[in-house]
């Protein structure tokens, strides 16, 4: 074998060595621009399957699709069951939580929480037949279904003599108070209000005020401050530039106060 030729190789060889590098740095690259995004898919009208595409929607997931695109970052859902998505995001793996999640003081020592981007409260439904309960003082004593993890629980929990069944999702609380098995269920007045007009008022009603003001934010891990300041920072930029007021008029049917 010729020097010339030799040289050649060597040469050939090195080069292909850093296209690959190359390569290895641009997919390293791309893989930092995916943000994993945890949401438990049960919580109409905020984050659900479409019953024929199977695809996650909902505002949550048209805001943060919004505010991924915002960052520049593709944003990929994975589907978790409520109480499971803060011990998910401390294990890594997930970014971000956006799940309808109420801010509160406990969970804001696991988590960092984003400027709120949605204001709810606690409400009662009951069957549309039951004339007894009529507030939250008269759910003393009675079977309440609640989903397990919430604030719904929380503060369903307090009321005396209450008979509490937590489950999974809301819609399975709502199947059991359509059934009968329980006299009422707690739980965040949009979705509430939600599952009432798909119902179209025939199986339950809403009674009472609201028991409680909360709102929602977004959550990111502790480790990671960078992230959340940019969260807020997109967040910002959509309520500034009218993409936000789009994204909640679509899905509550009124713009955003």
């Amino acid at each position: 074998m010729s020097k010339k030729v030799l040289a050649l190789i060597v040469l050939t060889a090195f080069a292909l060595a850093l296209g690959l590098a190359g390569c290895g740095s641009q997919q390293t690259a791309e893989q930092a621009k995916v943000l994993k995004v945890g949401m438990d898919a049960a919580f109409a009208p905020f984050e659900f399957q479409d019953d024929k595409s199977k695809d996650y929607t909902g505002f949550d997931v048209d805001l943060i699709n919004a505010i991924g695109k915002q960052m520049g970052y593709e944003v990929k859902i994975q589907n978790t069951g409520f109480d499971g998505l803060i011990p998910a995001l401390e294990a890594g793996n997930i970014d971000v939580i956006i799940s309808a999640m109420t801010i509160t003081e406990e969970r804001a020592k696991k988590v960092n929480f984003s400027k709120p981007y949605y204001k709810s409260g606690l409400s009662i439904v009951v069957k549309s037949d039951n004339n007894t309960i009529k507030g939250f003082k008269d759910l003393e004593g009675k079977q309440i279904a609640v989903q397990i993890g919430s604030t719904g629980a929380v503060e369903a929990k307090k009321i005396k003599d209450a008979k509490i069944r937590e489950f999974n999702t809301v819609p399975e609380a709502f199947l059991e108070l359509k059934a009968g098995g329980v006299d009422a269920v707690v739980n965040d007045l949009p979705v509430n209000d939600y599952y009432i007009a798909k119902s179209g008022a025939k199986d339950a009603k809403l009674v009472g005020d609201l028991l409680t003001a909360e709102d929602y934010g977004i959550a990111t891990t502790k480790k990671n401050a960078e992230l959340a300041q940019k969260i807020d920072k997109a967040l910002e930029e959509l309520k500034t530039n009218g993409e936000y007021a789009k994204i909640f008029e679509k899905w509550f049917g009124k713009k955003p106060q």
